[in-house]
């Protein structure tokens, strides 16, 4: 019988909702939906499904563009997506 050595497993992989580009976890921005609105979780620990988003104002656009929230974050209705714009905002 032989050992496998395989290395550390790797950081896993996420899908960008504005872009759709693929990247680990660590790159991207894990947003929440509460209440109508759409959070960053910033410490990744909220409760709720999680979508991920490259911290890039044009990732967010394209997010807007493609009406990607509801459909991430499995919400009907309208999302108030102005925590994630200031959040994008204080980053810069």
């Amino acid at each position: 019988m032989t050992r496998r050595s395989d290395p550390a497993p790797a950081e896993p992989i996420r899908t960008c909702i504005g872009c759709r580009g693929r990247a680990p976890q660590g790159d991207l921005a894990r947003l929440v939906a509460e209440h109508g609105r759409v959070l960053v979780d910033e410490h990744r620990v909220l409760p709720g499904r999680g979508a991920w988003l490259h911290p890039d104002e044009s990732c967010r656009a394209l997010a807007d563009r493609r009406r990607a929230w509801g459909r991430a974050l499995r919400v009907d209705g309208p999302l108030d997506v102005s925590a994630v714009q200031e959040w994008l905002a204080a980053r810069v």
